[in-house]
């Protein structure tokens, strides 16, 4: 009986130790996954959005011209006829 006793006392502490300090599921290592889920998942929420942004930047541009002429004003410096460009350059006085 004694020796019973002693195994189940034995396997018990394997047990805890694993659970505190073993490689495969112990505390600390669930731990350190659920925060490495947690960034995950805000990684996710911010591609979410990421992404609501080009769709509707891209339902923008299959829409109309407008978007698409706003772009090749501002990225390529498109002009129409008729229309004058002015280009204004600061500069910082030399000491």
């Amino acid at each position: 009986m004694k020796l019973l006793v002693f195994f189940i006392a034995l396997f018990t502490a394997h047990l805890q130790y694993r659970l505190w300090y073993g490689d495969d599921g112990s505390i600390p290592q669930i731990n350190a996954f659920e925060t490495k889920l947690a960034d995950l998942r805000l990684q996710v929420e911010d591609k979410k959005q990421r992404n609501e942004v080009l769709y509707a930047e891209l339902a923008d541009l299959r829409s109309g011209y407008e978007a698409i002429e706003e772009r090749a004003r501002y990225e390529l410096g498109m002009i129409h006829d008729g229309e004058t460009f002015f280009q204004i350059i600061e500069h910082s006085p030399t000491r």
